[in-house]
């Protein structure tokens, strides 16, 4: 399989990103045929006002908070001063590019920045008080006929303009990982996740084969890739990615050249030629190029770096947030090369 390059690039120039085509790879297209309603429904389907009550399964019981940071807080009137816990910022922006005919592929682009960071849950009551007396939290949730959705906001915003909606100033917002809200919604009945239901045409549904596909592909709830990439730079975070990536289910964006298939790569203003690495495949739709998102293993990311003399190193996620990773950077990965 060839190499092809999609032109020069500085490092730190930010690769365009584009809402997802018609063309996308067939295996993503099944996700958004199975589990997408159709384009009217989407982000604007028919659901009641939120509702309180017990999870959708006896057997998904609510998340509870965990080591990582503050967690519950009280949601304040308009004007008043935040709590120290930041919007998942990401997907606050993703979901305020939806446009008002928002069709399926714009809620898989949404999708992609689900993928990392936190999101705000609205619970009935005083969530520290019902954690502190070890009672379930009662989950806010909407319903549309005899389907039951979870509810997530993408900030603190999106919650208050949910208590402005429905005036139960009773309630408060606890802060969970996206890892831990997927596999409540997995681990329960529920018919999908509704983002910050509220916001007008800034709000989007998720349905669950949707959400099923996304964790399949991606090998799992923790998305370690993705939260690594978006989250907060350090000097040790290429090290970290690159430890990462031994164990990570990988991606690459495929296309036809002169030559047949080819693997995407990028190439920096002082010549540097970087392989494209995906966290998943909607990374790859979201380029909107037209080519498929193929597996990778890391074993044959590191045959191909060892076969590639004149690759520099790789690039991850180029729709954004993105980072490149050089070779001594990658040493792990190419640990996994067979010798000779």
């Amino acid at each position: 399989m060839a190499l092809f390059s999609r032109g020069k690039r500085t490092p730190d120039e930010q690769p365009e990103s584009a809402a997802p085509s018609d063309t996308d790879a067939a295996g993503t297209d099944a996700a958004a045929d199975a589990g997408t309603p159709a384009d009217d429904a989407v982000p604007h389907v028919g659901i009641s006002v939120s509702t309180y009550g017990r999870p959708a399964s006896t057997t998904a019981q609510p998340p509870q908070p965990t080591s990582q940071g503050p967690r519950a807080t009280q949601p304040q009137s308009p004007g008043a001063p935040e709590p120290q816990v930041p919007d998942n910022v990401l997907l606050r922006d993703a979901l305020a590019k939806l446009p008002a005919d928002a069709t399926g592929r714009d809620v898989m682009a949404v999708a992609r920045q689900l993928l990392q960071g936190h999101l705000f849950l609205r619970v009935k009551g005083d969530a520290r008080a019902l954690l502190a007396a070890g009672e379930n939290l009662p989950l806010a949730m909407m319903t549309s006929g005899d389907k039951q959705f979870a509810v997530a906001y993408s900030g603190l915003g999106a919650l208050r303009a949910s208590v402005l909606a429905d005036g139960d100033t009773g309630t408060s917002a606890m802060v969970q990982p996206v890892a831990s809200v997927f596999r409540y919604i997995l681990g329960g009945a529920y018919s999908g996740l509704v983002l910050d239901p509220a916001s007008g045409q800034s709000r989007a549904v998720i349905p669950r084969e949707l959400l099923e596909r996304i964790v399949e592909e991606a090998g799992g709830t923790e998305f370690p890739i993705k939260r690594l990439v978006s989250g907060e730079r350090t000097p040790d975070t290429a090290a970290e990615i690159g430890r990462a990536l031994v164990d990570a289910k990988l991606w690459v964006s495929v296309g036809q050249t002169e030559q047949g298939p080819g693997i995407s790569e990028a190439r920096t203003s002082d010549g540097k030629r970087l392989l494209e690495i995906f966290s998943h495949p909607l990374e790859v739709i979201a380029l909107d190029r037209g080519t498929q998102p193929v597996p990778m293993t890391p074993a044959q990311l590191a045959a191909v770096l060892i076969t590639e003399t004149g690759l520099d190193g790789v690039l991850i996620d180029p729709a954004g947030p993105w980072i490149s990773l050089t070779r001594d950077e990658l040493a792990p990965v190419l640990a996994l090369a067979p010798e000779g």
